[in-house]
């Protein structure tokens, strides 16, 4: 069983009265009684009731508060140095590690929008021709900020995107909660509130707030470093390797407007006031003010993100294994799974009651723990029962999480995620399936395992060698103070560079234990880079800038020629300035060459659609199309669509596959019949679709089609080489379909296809139909 210590103010006199408490207070080693070897025994603050709990925070706190001055001078005596003096040397290295971070972030902000102006030429070009820049999912969201922004007011805009009938065709939604517009609202009431509309268009107040964002989680992955090494030092590599390492840590290049862009910048923030809040030894007021930072983080974070509560599930298992080997305080643990708690209960009544918070396996499991610690905390201490408990305690938690989960999804109802859990099962192997959207989405780069690439591009950078090296050491550290922990002895109250224990640090643990689970989550998909990459620049620049680090391996090889603190003060500083020489030698150049080259994305094709649609299409018109493509129509002409790029809705999700039969071996009558039962006027045909020619046969979205519609025969798709497991049952027959391919078939301009469609407009990559009301048979 781990101790109950204290909070905050923990720096205590070894046998002080403790402020009212009589001999209660003892010395450390008495303090910690609970530890995995004493079999369940507890000091006398175990047995105290949850009121006398609160009283001593706050005694201790104050204590704390009013003692750490009188040592602070008594060691400032000691070394030769006046209070005022040190008072100085904190101010000045807090105020530059401040303008450090501040000054980084406020780079990459700049940067960012240097570097999308040249991509893009985005100050030269039409509102049209910007609008196209955004492709898929990003060109709705960007589609209903605008929509905002032209409402009467913002409550009929809010009213009119929670009862959207002028987007799908048939099919009323309310597009806040089900494509988390969050974002958008927020940023459609600064710009009306702000005044903003006479001195900067939409579309750069749009962009220039998301890339001020990723400007705070740049800064907010400096402060992590910097709390955990004490060197702002360590800042700068961080932000240096974050910026040399882009196409691996951020996907701002290829979507602005995408939810995580908006939600991990807040999730940066949490990670930081975590890592303050975990830390020995902290004083109330820093303690109180990472506290309430990490509750609005974490609140923020779960709004702006559907998937935000699966992160949070992450982190809240890292925290949960620091706090089952008793290396945190249970305290500060359990408030922040109170955290966990109120955030989902937030976000549950101000995202329009949604189910998916109330399945979500965060709130399961943050549950059991509770409802675990309880059982735990309401058994006599020293029972047999007790100590089975203990070492039960993982499996009950774990079985617990596991059958409140089921409850849940038994007695609430839920469409959350369906698609989700039937894609885990494919890509594990468990599963087999022909169904057309479950093989498109395991054709996705961002769900295949990472490349040999990335690894490459990370070890040129230096960061995956430093990295490996720092986990090594970190988890060897852990490791013992873990086995130290079950042989009976504490852990120390105030951790010394000389005692080489950083694994005894919780913050550090915490973070070693994170980005461990991030990187096997990345491992799996290549999407989830973007989450590991970024702790993986932190944890490495903390480790080479961290003297804590260097002591502890000098421990281990004891070193007596050279006085290891000294070597250990040296390198946690030659180390980083050589690595930030090379880096700076080596990609400042390279970065320097993508400010000043001038790239050109223009599309002239789209261009001309979208200005024939909005010329000539009837202002009731519906279009069917790729849902890539519908977006884009959405957004630059505001016509109505059959379908739209999302992948959360199973309605949505059975549009798209049904609407991309198009490019199939299926008939005129069927695809008729199929563009009719969405009301749908108009159909767009992409060559580039229907000609495709991907790297990979099998991944192609005809031969997707195929396969599902059983128009194919293959023992083993090529899908399965790029490890998913789009596998064919070998006893089923698949018959060549008798029809030609219809995007082939219909350009041909012969009968049937003309009986049921009329080309209206073409040029060299869309072709335009209109769907014939009244069908006129002609040979």
């Amino acid at each position: 069983m781990r101790e109950r210590s204290r909070p905050c103010g923990r720096r205590e006199a070894g046998g002080g009265t403790g402020g009212g408490t009589g001999g209660a207070e003892a010395s450390p080693r008495g303090e910690r009684r609970g530890d995995l070897a004493e079999g369940g025994s507890h000091g006398p603050a175990m047995e105290e009731g949850a009121a006398d709990l609160r009283q001593r925070k706050k005694q201790n706190c104050s204590e704390s508060d009013k003692m750490a001055p009188e040592q602070r001078n008594k060691e400032n005596s000691k070394l030769g140095r006046s209070p005022k003096y040190m008072l100085i040397q904190r101010f000045a290295k807090l105020f530059f590690g401040c303008l450090a971070a501040v000054t980084s972030g406020m780079m990459y902000a700049v940067y960012l929008s240097t570097y999308h102006e040249r991509k893009f030429w985005f100050s030269s070009r039409q509102e049209l021709e910007r609008e196209i820049t955004f492709q898929g999912d990003s060109a709705i969201y960007y589609s209903f900020y605008k929509e905002l922004l032209k409402a009467p007011s913002f409550e009929r805009g809010v009213y009119e995107l929670t009862h959207n009938n002028k987007t799908v065709s048939l099919k009323t939604i309310n597009a806040v909660q089900q494509m988390t517009l969050y974002p958008e609202l927020i940023a459609s009431v600064l710009y009306q509130a702000s005044g903003s509309e006479e001195v900067i268009e939409p579309v750069y107040f749009y962009i220039g707030i998301v890339f001020g964002l990723q400007g705070i989680y740049v800064t907010a992955l400096f402060v992590t470093s910097w709390v955990m090494s004490g060197t702002w030092l360590a800042g700068m590599l961080t932000v240096a390797w974050f910026i040399i390492n882009r196409t691996d840590t951020t996907r701002i290049d290829y979507s602005i407007p995408s939810r995580e862009n908006w939600a991990l910048p807040y999730f940066a923030c949490q990670v930081a006031a975590l890592t303050g809040y975990l830390k020995k030894n902290l004083n109330c007021s820093a303690e109180k003010f990472c506290y309430l930072l990490v509750n609005a983080s974490t609140y923020t974070f779960m709004m702006m993100w559907e998937y935000s509560h699966y992160l949070l599930f992450v982190q809240a298992i890292s925290l949960f294994l620091l706090d089952s080997f008793a290396l945190a305080q249970t305290e500060k643990v359990h408030e922040v799974y109170k955290i966990y708690l109120f955030s989902l209960f937030l976000g549950y009544l101000l995202q329009f009651e949604n189910s998916a918070l109330l399945v979500s396996p965060l709130l399961s499991f943050v549950a059991a723990l509770m409802l675990s610690k309880c059982l735990q905390m309401n058994m006599k201490k020293g029972t047999f029962m007790s100590r089975l408990l203990k070492v039960m305690y993982i499996y009950l938690v774990l079985t617990v999480a596991v059958t409140l989960n089921f409850l849940l999804k038994m007695f609430v109802p839920h469409k959350e995620n369906e698609h989700l859990l039937k894609f885990i099962e494919v890509k594990l192997g468990l599963n087999t399936t022909k169904n057309f959207t479950m093989n498109w989405l395991l054709c996705q780069e961002s769900l295949q395992a990472p490349s040999q690439d990335f690894f490459l591009r990370l070890t040129q950078s230096s960061l995956l060698p430093f990295y490996i090296l720092v986990l090594i050491i970190c988890l060897f550290s852990v490791t013992q103070v873990i086995f130290r922990r079950i042989c009976g002895e504490p852990l120390k109250e105030a951790v010394k560079l000389e005692d080489g224990r950083i694994g005894e640090r919780p913050e550090i643990v915490y973070h070693v234990i994170h980005t461990i689970l991030l990187g096997c989550l990345a491992m799996c998909l290549e999407g989830m880079k973007y989450l590991w990459t970024p702790y993986v620049c932190m944890l490495a620049a903390f480790g080479v800038c961290s003297p804590e680090l260097w002591m502890t391996l000098f421990k281990w090889l004891r070193l007596k020629a050279v006085h290891p603190i000294l070597l250990a003060l040296i390198l946690s500083m030659a180390v980083p300035t050589i690595i930030g020489f090379s880096l700076w030698k080596e990609f400042f150049p390279r970065i320097m060459t993508e400010l000043t080259e001038l790239q050109e994305f223009y599309d002239p094709d789209t261009v001309e659609l979208m200005t024939w649609i909005k010329r000539q299409a009837p202002v009731a018109a519906v279009f069917a199309g790729s849902p890539q493509l519908m977006g884009v129509i959405k957004l630059c002409t505001g016509w109505m669509v059959s379908s739209l790029p999302l992948y959360n809705d199973d309605d949505l999700l059975k549009r798209n596959e049904n609407i991309y039969q198009i490019y199939s071996k299926r008939s005129a009558e069927d695809i008729y019949k199929i563009l009719t039962s969405y009301k749908a006027n108009f159909l767009v045909i992409e060559d580039s679709i229907c000609n495709e020619v991907g790297p990979v046969r099998g991944c192609r979205v005809k031969d997707l089609l195929d396969i599902a519609n059983g128009h194919v025969y293959t023992r083993e798709s090529p899908v399965t080489s790029r490890q998913s497991q789009v596998v064919c049952e070998e006893d089923d027959n698949y018959a060549y379909s008798k029809y030609g391919r219809f995007c082939h078939e219909i350009k041909m301009n012969y009968s049937p296809y003309v009986n049921y469609f009329t080309r209206v407009y073409w040029n060299r990559s869309y072709f335009v139909y209109r769907i014939n009301t009244v069908i006129s048979f002609q040979s």
